[in-house]
């Protein structure tokens, strides 16, 4: 008998870890080939996951709510190595054991073990005796921690925890020093901290799960990349009377919208392919330029959160493909039936804040990318317009463009010149091509 070792599988370069939402299967289960396990959530999109053997479950490494690390063992397969992939099975006679952050053991074969460089240190720190007695259950990495911030025992009590039953997991603590040393201390070093309380009157609403990954993410891309912004003014008149002149042919022939959305794209694409460091990566100090053009697009759904589907290719697809792949993926990102693979390896991200009426925004990168463009609202304005015969005051169909872009690699000159072209595209739109 061998064993096998189900693990979360990565499911795209900009995803790094999945809540578990669902376990499908109890220890003891018998397990088909290809039956789904466990079901999870990832940067908003759930999913489940699979056995590639047959055999018996024998334990479970995680509960419901518990985060999972891209790799990880979720659970743990009693199969017959001579019906499976040897590869994939390690047999008992050369397992060992691991201590993880919660406290659970978990068996991987010897060659796993070399992956894992903080065995002694994860050893080590169960090991420590508690800071203090408490009714509050802490994990031994927790208190470890707590030790070496010089955390007390009464500021460890009230720091909220999203681990099973009300736990405070390791990156909730890690989440507590962070916020705790961007606060200006306006108290005496001596005194002890005290979280402040609130009131009667106030409301506490704690983030759900899509809530906290959304705050994970955009507090590690601040620090991450160096945001600066650069903005132009664009007259879109042309622009709007082309769409206007060809929405409803569009409804009827192919019954769906043709919203702005695509053609902003369309535009972002031409001016990527002038300027393909705008279409990078960085990894371990090095630039990435990406062959394809991998269009995310920030979609508002119903519980007020965003998502970025991602357009795959989008160099390949001509205005029609364009919009019918817009609409497409905002109908299913609200309806959540998005696969993982379509919300991740964007290469350059596009965001319409114009549809909440803001005339302008300065967006967060969406890691690892390079670079962000933001929509404005579209509005009438009195402009100058200049012709052979004089100038005259006229009302233009105007909007602007925020693009923030990671003056790590990107200068202003490019930063600035990029959202430039964009704004010409637009500007210059071919008012004889047809949909």
């Amino acid at each position: 008998m061998g064993k096998y070792l189900l693990k979360l599988p990565k499911m795209g370069e900009s995803i790094a870890e999945a809540t578990i939402t669902k376990w499908l299967k109890e220890v003891g289960d018998i397990v088909d080939v290809d039956e789904s396990i466990v079901e999870i959530a990832t940067d908003k999109v759930d999913s489940d996951v699979p056995s590639e053997f047959q055999g018996k479950l024998i334990k479970k490494n995680f509960e419901v709510n518990d985060v999972v690390k891209v790799g990880e063992v979720i659970a743990e397969i009693e199969t017959d190595s001579k019906d499976n992939d040897k590869s994939k099975i390690i047999s008992r006679e050369k397992e060992n054991e691991l201590i993880t952050d919660n406290d659970e053991e978990i068996t991987v074969s010897e060659t796993e073990v070399m992956n894992v460089p903080s065995i002694d240190l994860l050893k080590n720190e169960k090991d420590n005796t508690e800071i203090d007695k408490s009714d509050k259950f802490f994990s031994p990495l927790v208190k470890n921690i707590a030790k070496k911030e010089n955390i007390s025992q009464q500021e460890l009590n009230l720091i909220p925890g999203s681990g099973k039953e009300g736990r405070v997991t390791k990156q909730d603590i890690l989440n507590y020093i962070e916020s705790k040393s961007s606060k200006p201390v306006h108290t005496p070093i001596s005194e002890p901290f005290t979280e402040p309380k609130p009131s009667l009157e106030d409301q506490i609403i704690e983030l759900d799960r899509m809530g906290k990954i959304i705050f994970d993410h955009m507090s590690n891309s601040k620090k991450i990349s160096a945001h600066v912004q650069s903005f132009v003014e664009v007259d879109v008149t042309n622009l709007w009377e082309w769409r206007d002149r060809y929405k409803n042919s569009f409804q009827e022939k192919e019954g769906q919208k043709l919203t702005f959305t695509p053609l902003f794209i369309d535009a972002v694409i031409k001016s990527l392919k002038d300027y393909p460091i705008l279409n990078s990566s960085i990894i371990d100090e090095k630039i990435i330029m990406k062959r394809s053009i991998n269009i995310g697009m920030a979609t508002a759904i119903e519980n007020g959160n965003l998502i970025v589907p991602v357009i795959k290719n989008a160099d390949h697809l001509n205005l029609k493909g364009l919009t019918l792949a817009v609409n497409d993926l905002s109908n299913r990102a609200r309806s959540n039936l998005l696969k993982p693979e379509e919300i991740s390896d964007g290469t350059y991200t596009v965001t319409n804040v114009g549809n909440f009426g803001s005339i302008m925004g300065t967006p967060i990168i969406n890691q690892p990318q390079v670079g962000i463009i933001a929509i404005g609202v579209i509005r009438k304005t009195p402009s100058v317009i200049e012709t052979n015969n004089g100038d005259f005051i006229g009302i233009r169909k105007k909007l602007i463009l925020s693009h923030t872009y990671d003056h790590r690699i990107i200068n202003g000159s490019i930063g600035g010149s990029f959202v430039k072209r964009v704004a010409e595209y637009l500007e210059d739109w071919d008012m004889n091509q047809i949909i």
